[in-house]
């Protein structure tokens, strides 16, 4: 008997050090140790993953340049646009499914974990569906929205036509990344990132270059390498799915299970159209600044974007870890996942500041050639080189608040900061013009982080009750 006791003493603490979750395992995996190299397994091979998305971006747009044409180009970057609006609607199939996972996966309930997945599937299917139904009114309605040109409109709805039939598939990569993070299987994600970025670089230069099929051979590149990286995940999931812990019909169509989801997509979908019409806003207020203030803008607006990319992935790892101390009722491992996330947010935060003050005037000369232009963009690089700062207690609080599904506050804080954002724009921009708008922006970011971090206390005693005396 005491032999037993230590060996299962000794396995405790083996799944402690290494955060592990096998099957076999899961009873152990409850009470776990969130350490810096648990953070970083999570967070770095993420980070390359959303990298990858702006890479495929660049690709296309520079294998469409080798036409010659800029309204091929435009109906690309105006296609993209209507896609984001749509897709939007669905960016909870991602995170929400991430929290709700890794809920149940902390609270050892593979059963939920499965049945999560099956409805995230579900609701991917029946929505991917519906989009390629609606595809005539979606592109026209886009294309007029947007107020294009002809050839730029003819171009984009010859992209969005072809390109829209990945949409089912799409929708249940969402789910898979979502669900295989709520696991802790970061460098699966990776892999079929890499996957998907891989097939559908090759795919357009073969389809654009080899066999001229233009716009359309984007798009086509793009819905097979949805399939592809789809077909490709589905042996990995499989030993996750099968077996004794299989949920049951009842189970999976439980009422309540989807209506957690619907209140989830509900907040988060309000918080990310939000932040769309936040940036729109920026964009609407540095126009009416002038055609050279918009253009110095959109290169500045690459920096905070690219930042984004790389503090994602600390934010996904606080997504993971924290869903999961939830899940478990862990509140040291909570803590620590909050603490540690912040951390490396900040330090990274910092490096990307100080590497925009030191680079940004050579990187504003790569992207444009116009004297003016340049001068014009490092006039305002500064307010630039502070939004990541600006912007990563925001990002780590979207992780810690998704990973929780406190998706309501997130809602909440949202809408107060877009409101100060728009109040302050009417109050600087005609008083101090650009910089006036770009003090604006950073208040959102700020403010958002804030006013997040100003609810954690009182939501984490709702989960695990008051802070232990010290």
């Amino acid at each position: 008997m005491a032999v037993a006791m230590q060996e299962e003493s000794a396995a405790r603490r083996q799944a402690n050090l290494t955060g592990s979750d096998r099957p076999d395992d899961r009873g152990l995996a409850r009470g776990f140790t969130v350490t810096h190299r648990l953070v970083l397994s999570i967070a770095v091979p993420m980070t390359l993953a959303y990298l990858s998305v702006p890479l495929v971006g660049l690709v296309d747009t520079g294998v469409i340049g080798q036409l010659g044409d800029a309204e091929l180009i435009g109906g690309i970057a105006v296609g993209a646009i209507i896609l984001d609006v749509v897709f939007t609607t669905f960016n909870f199939l991602r995170s929400g499914t991430t929290g709700l996972t890794a809920q149940a996966f902390g609270a050892g309930d593979r059963k939920e974990e499965q049945a999560v997945l099956v409805r995230a599937l579900l609701i991917a299917l029946v929505a991917g569906l519906a989009v390629i139904a609606l595809q005539w009114p979606l592109t026209r309605l886009g294309i007029l929205a947007m107020n294009v040109a002809p050839g730029v409109a003819e171009a984009t709805a010859a992209y969005l036509f072809v390109r829209i039939w990945a949409a089912p598939f799409m929708l249940a990569n969402y789910a898979l990344i979502g669900w295989f993070l709520g696991i802790g299987r970061p460098f699966l994600v990776l892999g079929f990132q890499t996957v998907l970025a891989l097939s559908n670089i090759g795919l357009s230069l073969y389809f654009v270059l080899g066999l001229g099929w233009g716009v359309k051979g984007v798009a086509g590149a793009s819905v097979i390498a949805e399939m592809l990286t789809f077909l490709v995940s589905l042996p990995f999931v499989w030993p996750h799915v099968s077996g004794a812990a299989r949920p049951s019909r009842k189970r999976v169509f439980d009422r309540q299970g989807f209506l957690r989801i619907a209140v989830v997509n509900r907040d988060i979908m309000i918080r990310s159209f939000s932040l769309l019409f936040a940036f729109a806003f920026f964009t609407r207020q540095g126009a009416a600044l002038g055609s050279l203030v918009l253009a110095a803008n959109a290169l500045l607006m690459h920096f905070f974007l690219f930042a984004g990319y790389f503090l994602d992935g600390f934010a996904t790892a606080a997504e993971q870890l924290v869903g999961r101390s939830v899940g478990a009722r862990h509140r040291p491992a909570f803590d620590a996942s909050v603490r540690l996330t912040l951390l490396w947010g900040f330090v990274l935060a910092l490096g990307l500041a100080t590497v925009y003050l030191l680079a940004g005037g050579p990187l504003i000369d790569l992207m444009t050639t116009s004297p003016e232009l340049r001068e014009t963009a490092r006039r305002y690089l500064p307010w630039a080189c502070l939004t990541p700062l600006a912007g990563v207690l925001a990002f780590q609080m979207d992780g810690v608040f998704i990973g929780a599904t406190w998706s309501r506050d997130m809602r909440n804080m949202m809408l107060a900061s877009l409101a100060v954002f728009v109040a302050a724009c009417y109050a600087l921009v005609p008083a101090f013009g650009n910089d006036g708008l770009w003090l604006a922006l950073l208040l959102l970011l700020g403010l958002r982080g804030l006013t997040l971090s100003w609810r954690l206390p009182t939501r984490r005693a709702e989960v695990f009750g008051p802070a232990p005396a010290r």
